[in-house]
């Protein structure tokens, strides 16, 4: 059973955030948090803060389950961009530079890889 967290507008380029992204695809969770525990990239704390949502999420979703022996990984990051905020800067000779503050979106999948052990389908025969 998977469970979905969602950050949207975080102030930090989508290109930046795409780096802290895909240190922890794939990742467990366990690790996944040491690792954005001690980064020191601008956008993992924020993208901490998403997976321990997340994994909220799935303790929400699952209460019967330990969480434990739920062996839980990081199955999807997708960051998208944002809005952007438009600024003028001036230059010179009397013109002007466009600055563009860019945002992006987060969503973070969490999923246990001990849920589909028990079903096996055997369409060979």
């Amino acid at each position: 059973m998977e469970a979905i967290a969602k950050l949207n507008n975080v102030p930090t380029p989508p290109r930046k955030m795409r780096l802290v992204a895909n240190m922890i695809r794939g990742r467990k969770v366990s690790e996944a948090l040491n690792m954005l525990k001690f980064e020191a990239k601008q956008g993992a704390p924020k993208m901490e803060k998403l997976l321990l949502s997340a994994i909220a999420n799935w303790q929400e979703r699952n209460e019967d389950a330990r969480l434990e022996d739920a062996d839980l990984f990081v199955k999807e990051v997708r960051v998208d961009g944002g809005r952007m905020l438009k600024r003028l800067r001036p230059a010179p000779q009397g013109r002007a530079h466009r600055i563009r503050k860019r945002s992006n979106h987060i969503t973070l999948v969490v999923d246990s890889r001990n849920e589909g052990e028990g079903t096996t389908t055997d369409s060979k025969e």
